[in-house]
């Protein structure tokens, strides 16, 4: 896994061993940043569930003014760390070893710009994860919400919401749905 463009370029990033994370494919990864490269510059960028910070790290990497990394886990937490500081890119991030919930509640006080969701995919934080950030103010109707997942009645569910899906693309297992909620 590496930082695909930007500043950090080329930079090989460290990854999480075992069963409980999921590194979003290289090629998942350059897809999504293709559709959202022209939102990037001078962005505030929120990357939860982060995992290893491949995402917003990328973000950063492209010009995002400010990102935002959220895991819960402490060994996520660690090789975070190492690759902020491996991508040189320190002065952009904020990290955050907390629960999803409590981060949106209490500890984001501005709107974001852009908003990547990949949670753990046995689990429905994708949708408390929506309902959260539109009952806290956290998003305007510029916002891009992209939600990352391979259950179907995750997508079903979205799809019953109050939020417009402006695309949703399928790449073998996951699923990356992109979001504007209907601020009226």
């Amino acid at each position: 896994m590496r930082i695909i463009s930007g500043l950090a370029r080329g930079t090989k990033l460290y990854t999480l061993e075992g069963e409980h994370t999921r590194p979003t494919l290289d090629r998942v990864k350059e897809s999504l940043f293709n559709i959202i490269q022209n939102d990037i510059p001078h962005s505030i960028f929120l990357d939860l569930f982060a995992g290893s910070g491949a995402i917003g790290l990328e973000a950063a990497s492209r010009g995002a003014r400010k990102v935002i990394l959220c895991d819960n886990s402490k060994e996520a937490i660690q090789i975070i760390k190492k690759n902020i500081e491996k991508t040189h890119l320190e002065e952009k991030v904020e990290l955050y070893q907390l629960d999803y919930e409590r981060l949106l509640k209490d500890k984001i006080k501005e709107e974001m710009d852009i908003i990547y969701i990949d949670p753990p995919y046995a689990t429905n934080y994708a949708i408390k994860t929506i309902q959260i950030i539109i009952e806290s103010k956290l998003i305007n109707e510029n916002t891009n919400i992209i939600i990352e997942t391979d259950k179907e009645e995750i997508i079903n569910q979205i799809e019953k919401m109050q939020i417009e899906i402006k695309d949703k693309r399928k790449y073998g297992r996951a699923t990356l749905m992109f979001l504007k909620a209907n601020m009226r």
